[in-house]
């Protein structure tokens, strides 16, 4: 014997050894020990083989031991009155909660067997009435009415039953198109498969309901502020899926918004109605209630308080929910602002153009310029028009010159107008002086001021010939004779005698 077949035997040995200490003395197995072991996958609807006999063979969890260990224990926990006081420490620690989060999970695997359910019965009844599935969308609605259908298809208006599953247009869209329908008659066999399948669709859809009432009943108490915002059924599957509210409350809020959010793979098919990053918050009530172009704003704002209202509930503040109620009013307050319409704009003018302050010398002097180079009331006149009245001009030969209305006041005519002191021109004194000079004996007039044509500058004398003088000197000098002789103030002159 070798030495490698000596080493193969003692290991087998010691494994013979550790199955007998493993038979004779089992471990007690908790809770979450059982939650994992009776936790399965759900199935792929695109791996359903709508091909065997029944329906067990495709949906097992009805009659699994995972199913109805939940139930039993839902049945106990549901008979004890909990309150919030009676919880210390954390809340992962706490029997019920694991039961919840189980309970939430085992509900999202009811949800996905009656899809399969769903699948196999619409592949089945595609013989008897092959448009059914197109009128009705709704899984458990489509299941209810193939169960109450079966082969006869003539009862579809006055069944009171379908009355109370579907609307009364969808049923005289069915009713119409049953008539016409191309569809064979089920044979007993495959008619006991269809009603097979229905039932066990009906039980699983109730075992769900229970599950979500228990779940309801107790998150009012294990996390009351959150549940106050997004429900109790969305709080469970939020807590469930994140694996507790401590872990829930340690999240950020932009992962929280895209909890549950499933990837499907549609084999070529168009994602045009895929929601993309849409978890459990885009489907909660308070979200879903806003207008479909608001959701995506709604889930952002839903899952930032939810994590605030997580936080609190895994401290154990606020038992009776108060916060988690502001945080809802803050929301919705939000969301009317969001929805309000938009401000009328009104057209406003053009605002003032910003310009600098200039610098303006003010004082007697300034205000007194001013007052002389004020606009006078003759100008006034002249840029007036009074309205109806017709113009001298009226057939406009003359564009651009009208007096306005000046002289078509009083007697018509034109006076001249009042010689104002304030604006008066100022003169200096030396031309005022002359200016009084020319004013002298009625003042100067253009004929005084005419010169000779025959005078002239340049003179003949005896003496030198050629004399340049001045033609106005004479008669300057006669001037000042006259008012020296004949003026009516001057005195007497005395005369000299001329020596004989």
């Amino acid at each position: 014997m070798s030495l490698a077949d000596e080493l193969l035997a003692d290991l087998e040995e010691d494994n013979e050894n550790e199955d007998e200490l493993t038979i004779e003395e089992p471990a007690e197995e908790t809770t979450e020990e059982v939650s994992e072991k009776f936790l399965k996958p759900s199935i792929n609807l695109m791996e359903v083989d709508v091909k065997v006999q029944s329906i067990r063979e495709l949906c097992k969890l009805r009659d699994s031991e995972r199913l109805q260990y939940v139930l039993k224990q839902i049945e106990f926990y549901a008979q004890r009155q909990r309150s919030s006081a009676e919880m210390l420490g954390s809340v992962e620690s706490d029997p019920e909660y694991c039961l919840i989060v189980e309970a939430n999970a085992i509900a999202v695997d009811i949800d996905n067997e009656i899809s399969i359910i769903h699948k196999f019965t619409k592949e089945k009844y595609q013989k008897r009435f092959p448009e059914l599935d197109s009128l009705i969308v709704g899984e458990m609605e489509y299941l209810l009415a193939v169960k109450e259908l079966g082969n006869d298809l003539n009862q579809v208006k006055n069944n009171e039953k379908l009355q109370a599953i579907l609307t009364q247009a969808t049923i005289m869209i069915v009713s119409v198109t049953a008539s016409t329908t191309q569809g064979n008659l089920l044979t007993p066999s495959e008619k006991a498969q269809i009603d097979e399948a229905c039932e066990m669709a009906i039980e699983l859809n109730n075992f769900k309901s229970r599950i979500y009432e228990y779940v309801e009943s107790r998150m009012t108490f294990i996390a009351p502020n959150l549940s106050m915002i997004v429900g109790a059924s969305t709080a469970a599957k939020l807590l469930g899926i994140a694996g507790g509210l401590t872990k829930l409350s340690k999240m950020p809020a932009c992962n929280v918004q895209v909890l549950g959010s499933q990837k499907k793979t549609l084999a070529g098919f168009s994602k045009t109605q895929m929601l993309p990053h849409t978890g459990y918050v885009y489907y909660a009530q308070i979200v879903q209630d806003t207008p479909p172009d608001l959701r995506r704003k709604a889930t952002r704002l839903v899952a930032a308080k939810a994590v605030l209202a997580a936080r609190v509930d895994a401290c154990h503040e606020s038992v009776h929910g108060e916060i988690g109620l502001k945080f809802k009013e803050d929301i919705e307050k939000k969301l009317d602002k969001l929805q309000e319409p938009p401000p009328v704009k009104f057209v406003k003018p053009l605002p003032k153009p910003i310009e600098g302050s200039k610098k303006k010398r003010g004082g007697k002097r300034v205000r007194k310029m001013k007052e002389r180079y004020a606009l006078t009331e003759f100008r006034k006149q002249a840029n007036r028009m009074n309205f109806g009245d017709i113009e001298e001009d009226a057939y406009q030969d003359d564009l651009g010159y009208s007096r306005g209305t000046i002289g078509k006041t009083g007697a018509g005519r034109i006076r001249l107008p009042q010689v104002d002191e304030k604006t008066k021109v100022r003169i200096s004194k030396t031309l005022q002086k002359n200016l009084q000079k020319q004013q002298v004996y009625g003042g100067s007039t253009t004929v005084k001021r005419q010169i000779s044509g025959t005078a002239s500058s340049v003179a003949f004398t005896p003496l030198q010939g050629l004399e340049i003088v001045n033609p106005q000197a004479a008669e300057k000098t006669q001037s000042e004779i006259n008012a020296k002789y004949f003026s009516n103030t001057s005195g007497f002159l005395s005369v000299g005698r001329r020596a004989i």
